[in-house]
């Protein structure tokens, strides 16, 4: 994922562990195995596997949640990210182990490392919390989220030497340049791998846009689209600082769920039905109360009536992309 023109995705200590427990979150609730992960100033280096097939959906609420409590924050608004994620599929276990090098080197390889000594860069890496390197290399640093085993075991042995063979793996891609792995990665834009597998993709992705592309004239045109009912959810947990599971307790006087609820009828075109039985309450003429009973509360709290427009002005924002249209 890469800052929008750029920019910095991260300003201090508290970006990065917002973003991080995101992170742990979404691979938790789209059921992701993320096998490392980078935080850099201006992008991050995710390496995960998706057993439902769900990587958009999982991104899209990642990047949401971070972008909305950014925006916040930082007291801006608009994209944070720039355009949509770029994504590369993987050949095999062996090229997996040297992406793993590649991503985990990430940190030293910026220009502020041109002039190190290698004891420096070696130094850096080992303290870098914002990577997933300090758990492969220290069994006390894991974090539970992420899935070590598999790129750890094919260091060999047995797995109480598995930190110390990866540390040696990994730091020993200082001094050799992988030119091997360097000319697999930039073989395509859709995958990392030997000829033959880089062919297959190819096609595949060929045969999958012919199947997309229409024979008329492509322009783009700019259209109001219906907001996932995650990232409706999203954008209200940031705003009022609460966790998405919040929305399902029921608390008394307490007008989240009704606001959730407006919003979610508003911005995602649900039916009071489905609203229901997303936010765990027993009929569609509950979700009536709840938005009466909101507004009332709303009308008569300013900083509630804030908050709200704040979660509007964000959700009208999102609600507008661009879509291709046949003329």
């Amino acid at each position: 994922m890469l800052g929008d023109a750029h920019s910095r995705l991260f300003k201090d200590e508290a970006d990065y562990e917002r973003y991080i427990l995101r992170l742990s979150e979404r691979v938790e609730q789209y059921n992701i195995r993320l096998y490392m992960f980078v935080c850099m100033r201006n992008h991050t280096h995710l390496v995960i596997e998706t057993p439902k097939g769900n990587l958009s959906k999982f991104m899209h609420s990642l990047s949401t949640a971070y972008t909305v409590y950014y925006n916040l924050r930082h007291k801006r608004h608009g994209h944070l990210f720039d355009g949509r994620f770029k994504a590369k599929l993987v050949d095999g276990d062996n090229y997996l182990l040297a992406l793993s090098r590649y991503v985990h080197l990430n940190p030293v390889k910026v220009a502020l490392f041109k002039l190190q000594t290698t004891e420096e860069k070696v130094s850096f890496l080992r303290k870098y919390r914002w990577s997933s390197y300090p758990g492969f290399i220290d069994v006390s640093r894991r974090r539970d989220f992420v899935e070590y085993s598999p790129v750890s075991s094919m260091m060999g042995g047995n797995d109480k030497e598995w930190p110390a063979l990866y540390m040696q793996y990994v730091e020993s891609g200082l001094a050799v340049t992988d030119r091997e792995f360097l000319e697999a990665y930039r073989r395509s834009p859709r995958c990392i791998g030997g000829r033959d597998f880089v062919s297959h993709v190819d096609d595949l992705y060929r045969e999958i846009s012919e199947s997309y592309t229409s024979q008329e004239d492509v322009t783009f045109r700019r259209i109001l689209e219906p907001v996932d009912p995650e990232s409706v959810l999203s954008v209200v947990a940031e705003v009022f600082a609460i966790e998405k599971r919040g929305f399902l307790r029921q608390r008394r006087n307490c007008p989240l769920r009704g606001i959730a609820a407006g919003l979610l009828l508003k911005y995602s075109g649900l039916t009071q039905r489905q609203i229901a039985n997303l936010l765990n309450l027993s009929s569609g003429s509950t979700i009536s109360k709840q938005i009466r009973r909101s507004r009332n509360l709303i009308e008569e709290n300013r900083e509630l009536s804030s908050q709200v427009e704040q979660c509007k002005k964000i959700l009208e924002e999102m609600r507008v992309i661009d879509q291709l249209r046949n003329n």
